[in-house]
């Protein structure tokens, strides 16, 4: 994803919608073009997309309670900038009930913007996940209230957008937020197959597949992953493992493994931390991974850290997340996995 921003009316919401999420591509998955998600007052979503793009539904069915539209419209106005004075950008479109939605944000503030790294919340609202959504965001800001133009019309009628409860960096914000360089992770989609061998040179430290960097600990000359790293042309995103990952081949029945784990990016986003439980048995093995630690952040600014102190949502979010997946190893050898997220609770 190039660009994330997300507009909030819920205060002064309309009939179906309390909030906009235009989202910016650019790649040879999705296609180039801009997207906007519609965050319904029922829960739901309504995803609005520009013909250009190839999407798939089940990245959008794990926001809020799930997916309800996914529609290919002609956007009037699909704009989306970032410069040294802050956000412009203006989108217009007719909705499933033919309303013409159009909404415009204008900062001309010469003030020094203070951006920082951030991990969203989103995951919080998802109430069925097929995987953990990890969002980070880089060059993460508010929209700044003084000097800007900002409206929100649906059908005629204005909506007026939701304002930050406390000042920061001695400035007035609205409640909607972007950033210029999002990574989206989502971790362990839910699967049920087999799982795919990978080669690793005998020793070796580091295995190579696409994108992905296995950094290996060898015993016994079996290996354990000591960490994953995804690279991409943003900030690559490391899972690390303390002790590494055990493997299953030198586990006995009755003798469990525990462990923490680690989700990190750029330093300025934090991490996520937990807990994991290897539990071999008879049939095979489970596997528990659970975010128990929530997210640490890195705050650089005492609004920051009052911030992340009050709402406790930003760091307890993933505290409400589980994995949990079940291995059985066939005669010929081949490991067979089913996984699953579950919900342990929601942050208020």
């Amino acid at each position: 994803m190039e660009k994330l921003l997300l507009v909030n009316f819920e205060k002064d919401p309309d009939e179906f919608y309390m909030g906009f999420e235009p989202q910016v591509f650019d790649d040879e998955k999705n296609g180039k073009g801009h997207l906007i998600i519609g965050w319904r007052v029922d829960g739901r979503v309504d995803v609005y997309h520009q013909p250009s793009l190839t999407l798939d539904h089940a990245k959008y069915d794990i926001a809020g309670k799930g997916l309800a539209n996914m529609v290919s419209v002609e956007m009037k106005a699909a704009e989306f900038e970032v410069d040294a004075f802050g956000v412009h950008a203006h989108y217009q479109f007719k909705d499933l009930r033919n309303r013409s939605v159009e909404f415009k944000i204008n900062e001309y503030n010469q003030k020094k913007r203070k951006p920082f790294g951030l991990l969203a919340p989103m995951g919080n609202a998802a109430v069925h996940p097929s995987s953990m959504p990890l969002v980070l965001m880089h060059d993460f800001y508010f929209v700044r209230r003084t000097k800007t133009v900002f409206f929100i019309k649906i059908d005629k009628k204005n909506h007026q957008p939701d304002t930050f409860p406390i000042p920061m960096d001695w400035t007035r914000m609205y409640f909607a937020r972007y950033s210029p360089e999002p990574v989206i992770a989502t971790l362990n989609p839910a699967f049920d197959d087999v799982l795919p061998a990978i080669k690793l040179g005998n020793g070796k430290e580091q295995a190579f597949e696409g994108d992905l960097i296995y950094e290996i600990e060898w015993e016994n000359r079996l290996p354990k992953l000591k960490s994953l790293i995804k690279n991409n042309k943003t900030h690559p995103i490391k899972l690390s493992f303390h002790p590494a990952f055990p493997n299953l081949d030198l586990l006995e029945v009755g003798s469990p493994v525990k462990g923490t784990f680690e989700i990190s990016g750029h330093p300025s986003t934090g991490f996520v931390a937990g807990d994991y439980l290897v539990s071999p048995n008879k049939k095979g093995t489970t596997i528990v991974l659970a975010p128990s630690k929530g997210w640490k952040p890195r705050p650089t600014k005492l609004s920051l850290w009052i911030l992340y102190s009050v709402v406790r949502i930003f760091k307890l979010w993933p505290t409400t997340y589980r994995w949990e997946a079940s291995l059985e190893r066939s005669k010929d050898e081949v490991w067979h996995m089913k996984s699953c997220w579950k919900r342990t609770g929601k942050i208020l």
